[in-house]
């Protein structure tokens, strides 16, 4: 028997699972996560990262725990591919709330068995990229509407198809967003750290690169935040979009960190099947950031509680990958 086969969940195998967790989206690619793996007891420790936070977009740290629920769905897919089952404790020490998750890794056994049912997602995850760039017209069929509405479903989550009039109605909201930031200088200052500019692109391993930013729209605002603010970018363009983006709502009942994990999770399993379906994706929360603007997003035909993240989906080009920090630099091995 090799190694591998002898030991399962050894550094590589951790290795492996924590090089694909950290592929989740998070907000301005801040990768707001660490990992320690206690190699005695199988238990990989995730810890949200407040060095990563944004004091001023994000004040209570709601998309922060978002994009840790996020990696969090990536690794338990890898774990799934791997043969491995996981036990997963969400928020288990009240005291130290930026213990997101404690997950058991153990070989599949009729008690705790790996989620199959995961294993098909997992080569969306390295496919899987924002794409700021034009979508045809083209509409999303209702079928494949339906199973992205069920996987935010399957992680407890609500997803929400927006009616034309509303998804105009949250493109004025982006503009209304992207005014508010371009008159309070905190706000610019966030910005600018978390983005990359020149050859400072060409080397980062987190943040927002210029040549993921996308064209800009020849006509009105995107569903999305301009990274560019007022900075110019070379070779840019500006180009035309669609003239109604399809989106989508996700939303949970409660507004705690437990559902904002719950809705990072939901949102990268929305994700990877878009991404199986052929669908290009790219995230908006710009319109989230502002509790005023927030409740306005709420789809009033719906009955979501909490609207946690905005989605764009549509038949595209898939955007660029963007950096990612080394795995020996978020995992620790004890």
């Amino acid at each position: 028997m090799s190694e591998r086969q002898s030991e399962p969940h050894g550094l590589r195998d951790v290795t492996a699972l924590v090089g694909d967790a950290v592929r989740a989206p998070s907000m301005h690619n801040a990768q707001p996560w660490s990992f320690r793996y206690v190699t005695g007891d199988h238990l990989l420790h995730m810890r949200a990262d407040l060095t990563r936070a944004m004091p001023r977009t994000d004040p209570r740290h709601r998309a922060l725990y978002i994009g840790c629920g996020a990696a969090l769905f990536n690794l338990r897919v890898a774990a799934a591919h791997a043969g491995l089952a996981t036990e997963v404790r969400m928020l288990p020490d009240p005291a130290d709330p930026l213990l997101v998750a404690v997950v058991g890794l153990e070989t599949g056994t009729d008690r705790t068995a790996p989620e199959h049912d995961l294993v098909r997602l997992h080569p969306a995850i390295r496919r899987r990229h924002t794409s700021r760039n034009p979508f045809s017209e083209r509409d999303v069929p209702e079928p494949v509407r339906q199973v992205l509405r069920e996987a935010a479903s399957g992680e407890g989550a609500e997803l929400v198809f927006s009616d034309p009039w509303h998804a105009d109605f949250m493109l004025k909201l982006v503009r209304d967003a992207e005014s508010r930031d371009s008159l309070e200088p905190s706000g610019r200052e966030e910005l600018e750290r978390w983005t990359r500019l020149g050859a400072e692109a060409d080397t980062a391993v987190d943040g927002v690169p210029e040549y993921a930013f996308g064209p800009r729209p020849s006509e009105g605002a995107g569903a999305w935040r301009d990274f560019a603010g007022r900075r110019q970018v070379a070779d840019r363009g500006t180009v035309a979009f669609e003239r109604t983006p399809h989106l989508a709502l996700l939303g949970t009942h409660g507004d705690r960190p437990a559902d904002w994990l719950c809705a990072g999770q939901a949102l990268e399993r929305v994700l990877l099947e878009a991404t199986l379906a052929e669908l290009a994706t790219s995230l908006s929360s710009h319109s989230l950031e502002s509790s005023d603007l927030r409740e306005l997003t709420r789809d009033p035909l719906s009955s979501m509680g909490h609207v946690q993240m905005v989605l764009r989906v549509g038949y595209g080009p898939q955007g660029p990958v963007t950096p990612r920090r080394s795995v020996r630099d978020v995992l620790e091995v004890v």
